[in-house]
């Protein structure tokens, strides 16, 4: 049995196999990580999440909870509060209280979980919705033009009026808030899916799969899907931020959802009343969403960047 063995003038390359590609997982997360605008947004997110879902545990009351002797508090008071059912204690008020003595920190805290739910949910629903239309429309030649002129049509009514004609169908509920903001942003979904697919289809390893009787359902999963997945990410994330933008300006319109619901922009809606004489009722709730959406569209921006590396050399 012959044995091979290096000789002592072979370059170290042919002894050393040659390194594993980086996996593209670790990449996309270095490039995310040293993206500014991800780290700041990520963590602003990060910590409005933790409001929505600790906030039985950080010091909140029940927001429904009134006492109207010590309404319009001034942030960081300390008074005796006593509810209406008569139990009575004592209670520091980190942001004040409201009009009819309600703490604004607890209904701001409980809000955070209103207005994140709506946003998640619209961004799921729209993606989903824009995602089915979008690749019927861009594979099938002959339902493109029906399909997209129906979106345009869906495009062209304002999303406020087509939220007042909902809401006096049924009655203001959660669902209702979230249907009333899907149904305009699908469309806008529904168009970019079709661009990419209309791109897509036109490749050769896409032709080639046609070539081969491939059946339809498993060419556009296989082939098509994958390229939506990233440009649908960024998108899911503006449409979250822009639905809790929306949720807020509904529930200050008073078309959004019941007054006693606390939300961020129903809080906003009752302090107006009172904004010359206590500004903080709606200044504070005002900053946290402020504070919300920043930190969604840093972190869709931060994504954009990292999932399309060519959009900085572009000038974006």
């Amino acid at each position: 049995m012959t044995s091979i063995s290096l000789r002592d003038d072979a370059p170290a390359s042919a002894a050393v196999p040659p390194a594993a590609p980086r996996a593209p997982a670790r990449s996309l997360l270095r490039r995310l990580l040293a993206n500014g605008g991800v780290r700041i947004g990520g963590v602003l997110l990060a910590a409005m999440l933790l409001l929505a879902v600790a906030a039985p545990w950080l010091g909140t009351i029940d927001p429904n909870a009134m006492d109207p002797a010590n309404s319009h508090l001034p942030p960081g008071a300390r008074a005796e509060f006593t509810t209406l059912a008569g139990d009575s204690f004592d209670r520091f008020f980190p942001l004040g209280t409201d009009s009819m003595g309600r703490d604004l920190w607890s209904r701001t805290a409980y809000g955070a979980r209103i207005s994140l739910s709506v946003g998640v949910a619209v961004a799921l629903g729209s993606v989903a919705f824009g995602l089915v239309v979008g690749m019927v429309a861009g594979y099938f030649r002959r339902l493109d033009g029906v399909i997209m002129r129906v979106m345009d049509g869906m495009m062209a009514i304002p999303g406020i009026l087509f939220a007042i004609v909902l809401v006096a169908v049924w009655r203001p509920s959660l669902l209702t808030v979230i249907l009333a903001i899907v149904v305009p942003e699908t469309p806008r979904v529904a168009r970019l899916v079709r661009s990419v697919v209309l791109s897509v289809r036109e490749e050769p390893y896409v032709e080639a799969a046609v070539a081969l009787d491939t059946p339809t359902w498993k060419l556009m999963l296989r082939h098509i899907l994958p390229n939506t997945v990233a440009p649908l990410i960024v998108q899911g994330t503006f449409i979250c931020a822009a639905a809790m933008l929306v949720e807020a300006v509904m529930s200050f319109l008073g078309i959004g959802l019941p007054s006693e619901v606390p939300t961020w922009g129903n809080i906003m809606s009752e302090g107006r009343t009172h904004f010359t004489s206590h500004p903080s009722t709606v200044l504070l709730p005002g900053l946290f969403l402020a504070l919300t959406v920043l930190a969604v569209n840093m972190l869709g921006d931060g994504l954009r960047d990292a999932l399309d590396p060519k959009f900085k050399a572009r000038g974006g």
